[in-house]
């Protein structure tokens, strides 16, 4: 997979997709709204049961109560955690769609360097052309069709410049 100007180059087609409001940086940090540069690999994905068909057999259940830690201040910065927590979270159990399906890169993971920047996602998009807190959306449909699609080897390859 290799991110691009016009969207994200894999399996011999262009997929449509939303990168972070603050861009692409080599120098990611928490809170920065960027895409970060460099070549991640896919090290999980995460879908709704309540929601859809697990996507493949990989796939592992968004349960009530998981959360992604996103303080830099805590040991559990950037890991899965579950509730209650009591330190700064983003809830993987969302009210809106975004997280029905997310696949997991192995940005700052798994032993995070504090302030870095917590998880990137490949996670559904609001709209098209909308852009995330840092990770990279889709369209739903395309969204679901990556996840069957992604191998052990993935990886995605965001360049310094988009071209």
């Amino acid at each position: 997979m290799v991110l691009k100007r016009q969207g994200l180059r894999f399996m011999g087609r262009m997929w449509p997709c939303s990168i972070g409001k603050g861009g692409i940086r080599a120098d990611k940090r928490e809170g920065d709204g960027a895409t970060p540069v460099g070549v991640h690999r896919i090290v999980g994905l995460l879908y709704r049961p309540d929601r859809m068909a697990r996507p493949t057999d990989w796939a592992v259940p968004i349960r009530p109560g998981d959360l992604w830690s996103d303080d830099p201040t805590h040991e559990d910065y950037n890991l899965m955690v579950r509730a209650p927590y009591p330190h700064s979270f983003e809830a993987l159990r969302r009210g809106d769609r975004l997280y029905d399906l997310v696949l997991l890169t192995d940005w700052n993971w798994p032993r995070a360097e504090k302030g870095r920047g917590s998880a990137i996602f490949l996670h559904r998009w609001r709209r098209p052309g909308y852009p995330t807190e840092g990770c990279v959306a889709f369209r739903p449909d395309h969204l679901l069709r990556i996840a069957q699609l992604i191998r052990y080897e993935t990886r995605l390859i965001v360049p310094a410049s988009l071209i």
